[in-house]
Order: structure tokens, then C-alpha cells, then sequence
């Protein structure tokens, strides 16, 4: 059995990132190897890339680059068109300009994120509009479509390494004009080290990572289609999902409610506001055992709660 609305002071601890406490020794132990530098200059090829504290500070420097003025427009567009987006996002934007979930006139940049690591469609007719984009593959590290990883359009992209690894810190900006903002807010030497000596162990795993993310987005989709629940995103050939997202379908949930319920549980989770949605952990630390415990406390609530 597993114990439901335990002490708080007695919870688990899940997060939608990788990291769990055993790795904060591990990570200390690990030996200080930079191979990292070189599967990035393989996979990005000429396009250079600068390391960042997170991903904030990434879309940060990559935002500085246009001289953006206060009436400006970011248009944020993503995979789902869902007005959904994270204040990690829009906090950055407006401390350069305004935002908009769709192209205006006076929109001098267009920001595209590939949503919980699901790609953006139609990319390529977007640049043909010349207007220029940063890619956000914050969730999306090796998520791929038709024509390889993704990243390959946008005149920056950003990364957010504890998205998909078990990190703490860590973000990337790739472009082919780092040169004009090269060591804009450098990274202290020890973290630079901590970030490449982990991503240095952690890429050997690769296809492991993948191939658990992906069976154990099968398990939930098995296990919550049980309990009246459907997949919001289709598991589609190249997708790596950052998370498992459901949808309520009839169930008439009181989804913030959920939401204290799961985090009451020590389950980082979220509700995709303007959809009938909701979302939790999928990451490749996560076992069978793992997701049970989800799977119960989401029937507990259920027959708790439910409208």
C-alpha cells in the first residue's frame, strides 16, 4: 500500500525535472570530463553555444541582442496555440518589451516553443515571413521531427538542461551571432564545471533516457486511461515528452484543487490553464513504482472530489 496524506513533514519529493536527492552526491563524485564540448560542436556544427546558469538567463542574452523597445512585441507561438505559457517565459520577455500569442504589427521578434517537448510545426513557412525567432527546446533536448533535432531554424535557441537531466543548474544558447554577445553574464568557472562534467556523464545515456521517458509515458497513458483519462499530446515519432499530460474529458475536476492535492502528495504538477488538462512527471527516474503512487493518489482524489 502506499500512504496517503501523510505528515508534510514525511512527503516524498518528485519534480518534474530528473534530479532527486541521491544525486546531489552523485553529481559531486562524478570526475571533471568536458567531452560535452565536443558533442555539441558535432551536433550544432558551425552554430556556436554559450553555457548559462538556466534557461531564463539563455533567453535572456538572446533577447538583448535586438534592441527591443518598450512598445515592441515578443509573439510567443506554440506547438498547441494553447494561451498556456510559462511566467519563466513572459517574465523574461516584458523586461524588454510587451508580449502576444499572435503576429501584430508591431512584432519584431517571434519566440516559438516547442511545448513539454513536442515540435512546433511548420517552422520552416514561419521563417519565410523574416521575421526573426528564437526556438525555446527548454523541454525538448532530443526531440526531434522530420528533418532531425530540433533547434535548427531559430536564430537562437535555448536549452534548460535540468528539463532533461538531473541537474541543478544549467541553460544554453545556441546561434550563429553568439560572436556580438559572446560572455554576456559569464558563468563562474565551478559551475561551468559542474554543468559540463554532468551533461559529460549523463549523454552516454542517451538513448536510455529517451527509451525510458517513452515507457514511461506508456505506463501512464495505460494507467490513467483507466481512471477516464486521455493523452493531450500523441506520442509522435521524435517526440521526447518533458511531461505526461492528460486531459479530464467528462470528469469535472476542480484542477487547482488537483493540483494542491498532487503537490500535498510531494507530485510537482501543473494545470495546462484553458484546457480541461493537467500535467505531472515523466522522467526517466521515475519506476513502475513510481508511477503507481501517482496513479493512486490521483484515484484517491478522484473519489474524494469529484463534481
Amino acid at each position: 500500500m502506499f500512504v496517503l496524506n501523510p505528515d508534510p513533514l514525511l512527503l516524498p519529493s518528485y519534480r518534474i525535472s530528473p534530479f532527486t536527492t541521491p544525486d546531489l552526491g552523485f553529481n559531486r563524485t562524478l570526475s571533471n570530463n568536458t567531452s560535452i564540448d565536443e558533442y555539441f560542436s558535432e551536433r550544432f556544427g558551425e552554430r556556436k553555444f554559450q553555457y548559462t546558469y538556466n534557461g531564463r538567463e539563455a533567453l535572456n542574452i538572446a533577447l538583448s541582442y535586438y534592441n527591443l523597445k518598450q512598445d515592441d512585441i515578443v509573439t510567443i507561438l506554440t506547438t498547441t496555440g494553447n494561451f498556456y505559457i510559462s511566467q519563466c517565459v513572459t517574465n523574461e520577455i516584458i523586461k524588454f518589451c510587451k508580449w502576444a500569442r499572435k503576429i501584430e504589427p508591431k512584432t519584431k521578434l517571434i519566440l516559438v516553443n516547442h511545448e513539454f517537448g513536442y515540435p512546433y510545426k511548420n517552422l520552416n513557412h514561419l521563417k519565410e515571413q523574416g521575421i526573426p525567432i528564437i526556438e525555446d527546446c527548454a523541454y525538448s533536448f532530443f526531440s526531434e521531427n522530420e528533418f532531425g533535432p530540433l533547434g535548427k531554424i531559430g536564430d537562437f535557441v535555448i536549452y534548460s538542461f535540468p528539463k532533461m537531466f538531473p541537474l541543478q543548474i544549467g541553460g544554453l544558447l545556441v546561434s550563429n551571432i553568439l560572436n556580438e554577445i559572446e560572455n554576456r553574464n559569464p558563468i563562474d568557472e565551478n559551475s561551468l564545471m559542474y554543468i559540463k562534467k554532468n551533461l559529460s556523464h549523463h549523454i552516454k545515456s542517451k538513448e536510455k533516457i529517451i527509451n525510458k521517458r517513452i515507457d514511461n509515458y506508456k505506463y501512464l497513458r495505460n494507467r490513467f486511461e483507466t481512471l477516464g483519462f486521455t493523452e493531450r499530446f500523441f506520442l509522435t515519432k521524435g517526440a521526447v515528452p518533458g511531461v505526461f499530460m492528460f486531459r479530464t474529458n467528462k470528469q469535472k475536476l476542480d484542477l487547482p484543487e488537483l493540483k494542491k492535492n498532487f503537490y500535498a502528495h510531494g507530485v510537482q504538477c501543473s494545470v495546462f490553464y484553458g484546457e480541461e488538462a493537467f500535467f505531472i512527471p515523466v522522467h526517466q527516474s521515475l519506476n513502475e513504482q513510481d508511477i503507481e503512487y501517482f496513479y493512486e493518489v490521483m484515484k484517491s482524489f478522484i473519489n474524494q472530489h469529484a463534481l
